[in-house]
């Protein structure tokens, strides 16, 4: 995690404990510090590991309960996708584009600049946008390799 980004984050979190009267427990920052430290989406199964790996074995409800508030903070982003939940570090980029394989489970974050400019100009009534997702499904390149040569194989079989 970048420095200034982990000042920050602990900062509002530290902010949000005190002003609810809630303890500042050093598990809720061990997530709090392992959740910045993946680059991308992460399962709970690999922030466990992580927490385990760095740290110290943190429980499953812990880990829940850490990053449903980390979700209302908007520190964190939770993804559900077809391969299951996914979750990202969002401090700095609330606004997220995906391309998602329907065939493998792989997700990629892309630029739109394009679609970004749309939705910052679309105006909608009586709602104020905090952030947005945007998936776009389809299959990969290496998944379409992977079927036609499976179409070639079975037709040259036949």
């Amino acid at each position: 995690m970048k420095e200034n980004n982990k000042t920050a984050v602990r900062q509002i979190l530290t902010k949000y404990l005190d002003d609810n009267k809630l303890r500042k427990t050093p598990e809720r920052f061990a997530v709090l510090d392992a959740v910045y430290s993946f680059n991308g989406h992460f399962s709970i199964q690999e922030l466990s590991e992580k927490i385990e790996e760095d740290f110290f074995p943190v429980s499953r409800a812990t880990l829940y309960n850490a990053l449903n508030l980390f979700v209302s903070l908007h520190l964190v982003v939770c993804h559900r996708l077809s391969m299951g939940t996914m979750y990202q570090a969002s401090y700095e980029s609330a606004n997220h584009c995906y391309q998602v394989c329907t065939a493998c489970g792989k997700v990629a974050e892309i630029k739109a600049p394009k679609v970004e400019q749309a939705l910052d100009e679309t105006r909608l009534k009586r709602f104020r946008r905090d952030s947005y997702s945007l998936y776009v499904y389809g299959v990969c390149s290496t998944c379409v390799a992977k079927i036609t040569r499976k179409k070639n194989k079975k037709r040259l079989n036949s």
